[in-house]
């Protein structure tokens, strides 16, 4: 049986084929600088969202859906994301990687003694030095349960055919066949209570 499951601590900046860009640097922050106090989490790799695909029969039917855009006029990027989106939300999740999600989930909750988590989109081609997706793909905050969870995860394989991701690849020239998503799920951080933050390294503009 595959594992789909990583510690998030368990990643370095390295793996990005195997976590995203986003988890990859959470994870490498965890481990280099345990003193930065990055909420506890694990991974959905990116091969249990390939395994979805594959398992489902999507990757053909979701690649012609794309190919029928043009690239010139963006015709057809509405009914084509449309359509890539219906297709990931009618399949069901394989049945290892729910199973892995669930008792993840349930060792995070009995480890932190908090049930809410965040699920948070991490793709391949993201937080790289030519293209940032940053807000190109959904994450879903104060989660809480299996039910939602599974929603959660499902949501953010959804948002990889957001057409503004989409679109974002075709701008690029990345190819939406080669980019994968893995998912993130942490301890939930409330603003209300604590803090929470987000912090651009590098200017997605400029460079800098």
């Amino acid at each position: 049986m595959k594992n789909y499951i990583l510690p998030l601590s368990s990643i370095g900046i390295e793996q990005i084929a195997v976590a995203g860009g986003k988890n990859a640097s959470l994870g490498e922050l965890l481990r280099e600088l345990p003193q930065i106090p990055v909420p506890p989490g694990f991974v959905i790799t990116v091969e249990a969202y390939r395994d979805f695909l594959q398992q489902s029969g999507l990757e053909k039917p979701i690649e012609a859906n794309l190919s029928s855009i043009n690239k010139d006029t963006l015709e057809l990027l509405a009914e084509a994301s449309y359509r890539c989106r219906q297709l990931i939300v009618n399949a069901p999740l394989p049945e290892t990687l729910v199973a892995q999600a669930i008792e993840a989930y349930k060792t995070l909750v009995a480890s932190t003694s908090r049930k809410l988590v965040s699920v948070r989109s991490s793709a391949t081609a993201e937080d790289l030095p030519t293209a940032s997706f940053a807000g190109q793909h959904d994450s879903f905050l104060n989660i809480e349960g299996e039910v939602q969870l599974l929603d959660a995860i499902k949501r953010c394989y959804v948002s990889l055919f957001n057409e503004r991701a989409v679109k974002y690849r075709m701008d690029h020239g990345i190819d939406h066949h080669l980019v994968g998503l893995s998912i993130g799920v942490q301890q939930m951080v409330r603003s209300d209570t604590g803090a929470a933050g987000v912090i651009f390294t590098l200017d997605p503009e400029s460079g800098f």
